[in-house]
């Protein structure tokens, strides 16, 4: 199948570009292969919400660190109980129904590479139902996929449970156990605050966390996307959300401040079949590991174009990626926000009309 463009995942940045794809005249490619201005967009979730249909039971709408109204369609008014992995993806699926953009779902691209035979022309699309092939593509595919288990000692040793923020369901789960949680992020701080109310908890981090009174959209985050830009921009890998921003203090760190639950350790030299080992050498046993130590870039799909560096960074242009200019990269960098994707996906699809003359 031909593609004008062709757009890798429809979360909030992927259904951002669609939407100004749109607007610029481009047409379904599913309807109109040969078009001038064609484009499709590859999702490999069942159905709309990105990967908010994942999120665990007790993130409401009222806890969640924020969304962003999709371009073209405010979203409706919000239920602070409801949780977001029934509001969201029924307000994703609002914006599909009233702009229809061309989506394929399930389908998984397995890769992004050079046709052999014309490395400079069209991209190859290798996807589980077929192949496409595009000019440009718009990587949307956000970071979900993609959970960071960290290099620790004996980790594979652990009798006990071993989970990570992305199969966290609810915190009745682990009631009478004890339960390490291991990171020094939002979601960490959000899990210890649930589950230390059913279970005895341990809060690990590398680092001592620092914690921030306040963090203004205005000033605060124009200082993380400046902070992100120029390591994007100069090839340098990009850090933790929280390590730019510094945790909150938000309803979660004062209430399990309040209760005595938000004492910090250093992270464990070791885990053990039946515990872990501290940093002290002591040794503290364990039923559960709760690893919330973060996601990266789902880009192993892109590792046939070889965009990483010496650094294992992608330098970027904007949305573009520094030296190929068929590929941009949204929900990446300095678009990971929910607000940062919408403009992300409008500037991509900006710049690719002003480049290739579409």
């Amino acid at each position: 199948m031909l593609s004008s463009v062709v757009v890798i995942g429809a979360g909030q940045a992927g259904l951002s570009a669609a939407y100004h794809l749109l607007r610029r005249g481009f047409v379904s490619a599913v309807d109109f292969p040969q078009a001038g201005r064609s484009f499709v967009v590859l999702d490999h979730e069942t159905g709309p919400g990105g990967a908010w249909r994942h999120r665990w039971e007790s993130l409401t709408m009222a806890t969640v660190n924020g969304i962003f109204d999709l371009p073209g369609l405010p979203s409706p008014p919000i239920d602070p109980d409801e949780p977001s992995s029934i509001a969201v993806p029924r307000y994703f699926a609002a914006f599909e129904d009233r702009f229809r953009p061309p989506i394929l779902r399930p389908e998984m691209v397995d890769a992004v590479r050079p046709d052999d035979d014309d490395p400079d022309g069209d991209l190859v699309i290798d996807t589980d139902r077929g192949q496409w092939r595009s000019r440009i593509i718009i990587n949307a595919t956000g970071t979900w996929t993609n959970p960071v288990w960290p290099d620790i000692a004996g980790r594979a040793t652990f009798a006990g449970r071993q989970l990570h923020t992305h199969d966290y369901t609810r915190a009745a789960d682990f009631a009478g156990r004890r339960v390490a949680i291991v990171g020094g992020g939002i979601s960490a701080i959000q899990h210890l605050a649930e589950i230390s109310r059913v279970a005895t908890t341990f809060w690990y981090t590398r680092r001592v966390p620092e914690f921030r009174d306040s963090f203004t959209p205005d000033e605060g985050g124009r200082q993380t996307i400046d902070q992100v830009r120029a390591d994007v921009e100069a090839g340098r890998p990009t850090r933790s959300v929280v390590s730019y921003t510094g945790l909150p203090r938000n309803q979660y760190t004062r209430e399990a401040h309040d209760r005595g639950v938000l004492r910090r350790r250093p992270l464990f030299t070791a885990v053990e079949p039946d515990g872990v080992r501290e940093a002290d050498g002591s040794f503290t046993p364990l039923d559960t590991i709760v690893w919330a130590t973060g996601f990266r870039a789902a880009l192993q799909h892109l590792e046939p174009m070889r965009l990483r560096n010496q650094l294992g960074a992608i330098t970027m242009r904007g949305t573009q990626v520094a030296g190929e200019p068929r590929v941009h990269l949204i929900g990446y960098g300095t678009s990971q926000s929910t607000v940062g994707a919408n403009r992300a996906g409008r500037e991509a699809v900006a710049a690719i009309v002003r480049q290739s003359r579409f």
